[in-house]
């Protein structure tokens, strides 16, 4: 489908839908294929990739290698230690309770996160250290502290960028971070209907975020699953008669539908919520991963025009452009109830592909004094094929985007602009909080980084101790543009858009148009959106310093560190290129289809 915007014209996939799957919107059908739905033991009992699937497997049934060498040459990769004083977070309503209703509904408990979940409270109460929960809130902080998240949606928090909760970090870096359930929470809106926009999606365990009260309200699921996994998800969604389900046509391929954002309709009004996680529990339980929370928005008086209540960045017009370029009869009804809210206090940019967010900085962010020098750094947790060398589209079409700072006349396409790609080492993933599993969320199959070494140069570690999140590996997407020092950024964009052309887009025939073969959305943050004159937000030292509100709260730490020659051996092992100091088999990081045989020095590897 060819669209023509103010971001000028694009293309996405929009063939109609073959004939043998169900219209648009549809209710589950009740006619599906007996295996529909029904996974392998250890498997998800939701639609993902492979890599997921894989790290699922090495979750539950954890490999062990042996050689003839002596065990003591290397000690096992240690479990994580349990919660210690002041660490983690507590579900406060009672998933015990929550599955005798389930039960009613669907006819089934919850098999997976409430079980964790029960298991760490009754760790805390153990260990006499649980707190009377505020309803909704999930956190065992005092009420005092708890009640700080709710003071920072009424003003502490201008840019309005949260993280999610993580268990097993210290408490004092929850504060202020949001679970699915505070979103859905009572406390945030009466709600009447929902839609939800995902990639993975586990209809189950997303019904169980919403409270009791909310969970018969219509809900709309979004989603681009086809063919066999379309069924499944039918057949999941089946049980829930308020459950509608909606495709993203895809026709092109390599393309996905990966835009994450929630559309919360109350009684006293409504808000929109564009985030980086997949609908299942793992995404929300020790990942990083980033949220933006609109204001409430209020209903528009009766009789007002249906342009009235836009914002200076026109993200209400940009919005429903996005919903009505689904071709979607639901999403159309959802695009109306936009137009009868009032959007004005929005001031983010609504960002998606390459073009879109050349326009937008081209024509709103401001230029600064050497900006040749301000390195673009980029953030992700996925990697695609870039090409034989770096001026294919990583330096040319894709900085190109990115490197623009208002209506410089000069061309910044050449290589005087630096550019930092933060991706976890291999290091990073064992020793976090959980393990090599984590690897399962971080895909990038060693064919294409075989055909592409030559992007290793441009790696950086993760590290997040500004955030307390150096162990939660990063499922968020995050672009900006850094001043040399690190001390001030021009602008800030959090995204669902990985390293990627499918993601981001690439010019064909002869540069006339730009193919985007996936859904993604995210929000772009600018400094004149905010009051500041300057060109530039400072950056905070701390997420959760006293700094003057005007800073803004990267949350990852600044500068990046570039990969040693320690890193650059584990990562080639993680999925890279293979070397033989240390060579993993691929599977057990998570990436896809390769395994490898190696001498290993050491008697036991624990994965």
């Amino acid at each position: 489908m060819s669209q023509e915007t103010n971001h000028g014209k694009w293309t996405v996939s929009s063939s109609d839908e073959s004939t043998d799957e169900q219209g648009d919107d549809e209710k589950p059908s009740i006619s599906l294929p007996q295996q529909a739905g029904r996974y392998k033991e250890g498997e998800p009992r939701y639609p993902c990739s492979e890599a997921r699937k894989t790290a699922l497997k090495r979750k539950t049934s954890p490999l062990k290698h042996q050689t003839g060498s002596s065990p003591q040459e290397l000690a096992p990769v240690q479990k994580q230690k349990p919660p210690e004083e002041g660490l983690g977070w507590c579900l406060s309503s009672s998933d015990e309770e929550e599955k005798e209703d389930l039960k009613s509904q669907k006819g089934k408990g919850d098999a997976t996160a409430s079980g964790r979940q029960k298991e760490y409270c009754t760790d805390l109460k153990e260990q006499g250290r649980t707190h009377k929960p505020v309803p909704g809130q999930e956190s065992s902080e005092p009420s005092d502290q708890v009640q700080d998240t709710w003071d920072l949606l009424n003003g502490r928090n201008p840019f309005r960028f949260f993280l999610t909760k993580v268990k097993g970090i210290k408490s004092k870096y929850n504060l202020g971070a949001l679970h699915i359930k505070d979103i859905l929470s009572p406390l945030f809106g009466t709600l009447v209907s929902s839609a939800q926009f995902n990639y993975c999606i586990d209809v189950e365990w997303l019904v169980k975020q919403y409270p009791k009260e909310f969970r018969d309200k219509p809900l709309l699921i979004v989603h681009g699953e086809k063919r066999e996994s379309k069924a499944a998800l039918h057949e999941e969604a089946h049980p829930y008669k308020n459950v509608r389900l909606c495709q993203a046509k895809l026709d092109i391929a390599y393309g996905t539908h990966h835009t994450k954002m929630m559309l919360l309709h109350y009684e006293e009004g409504l808000r929109v919520v564009i985030h980086t996680s997949n609908l299942i529990d793992d995404d929300w339980y020790q990942k990083t991963q980033g949220i933006w929370l609109s204001p409430l928005y209020p209903r528009l008086p009766p009789g007002t025009a249906a342009s009235d209540g836009e914002s200076h960045t026109m993200f209400k017009t940009d919005l429903i452009s996005y919903l009505m370029s689904y071709n979607s009869p639901a999403l159309g009804e959802w695009a109306e109830i936009i137009k009868q809210h009032d959007l004005s206090e929005t001031r983010v940019e609504k960002a998606g592909h390459r073009r879109n967010c050349k326009d937008l900085l081209k024509d709103h962010a401001a230029q600064v004094l050497d900006q040749d020098s301000w390195p673009v750094i980029g953030q992700f947790s996925s990697i695609g094929s870039m090409g034989a060398d770096q001026t294919k589209w990583l330096c040319s079409e894709f900085k190109d985007s990115l490197a623009s700072l208002g209506n410089s006349v000069k061309s910044l396409t050449n290589y005087d602009v630096p550019i930092y790609l933060i991706y976890p080492t291999v290091e990073n993933v064992r020793q976090s909080l959980e393990g090599y599993p984590a690897g399962g969320s971080l895909p990038y199959s060693i064919q294409t980084a075989q055909k592409q070494l030559w992007l290793h140069s441009y790696f950086h570690q993760w590290s997040a101790e500004t955030s307390g999140r150096s162990h939660a590996m990063p499922h968020i997407k995050t672009y900006m543009r850094a001043s040399p020092d690190f001390q001030k950024i021009a602008w800030f964009l959090v995204t669902s858009a990985n390293l990627s052309k499918a993601a981001w887009g690439a010019f064909e025939k002869n540069g006339s148009q730009l193919m985007i073969r996936s859904y993604e959305l995210g929000v772009l943050f600018l400094p004149s959106e905010f009051g500041l004159g300057t060109g530039y937000f400072q950056v905070k030292e701390s997420m959760f310093s006293d700094e003057p509100v005007s800073s803004f709260p990267v949350p990852y730490d600044l500068p990046p560190e570039k990969y040693g020659n320690k890193e650059r051996t584990i990562a080639h092992g993680f999925g890279i290129f293979p070397t033989p100091e240390l060579l993993i088999p691929m599977e057990t990081c998570g990436f896809l289809n390769e395994q490898f045989n190696f001498i290993l020095k050491h008697r036991q590897l624990y994965f």
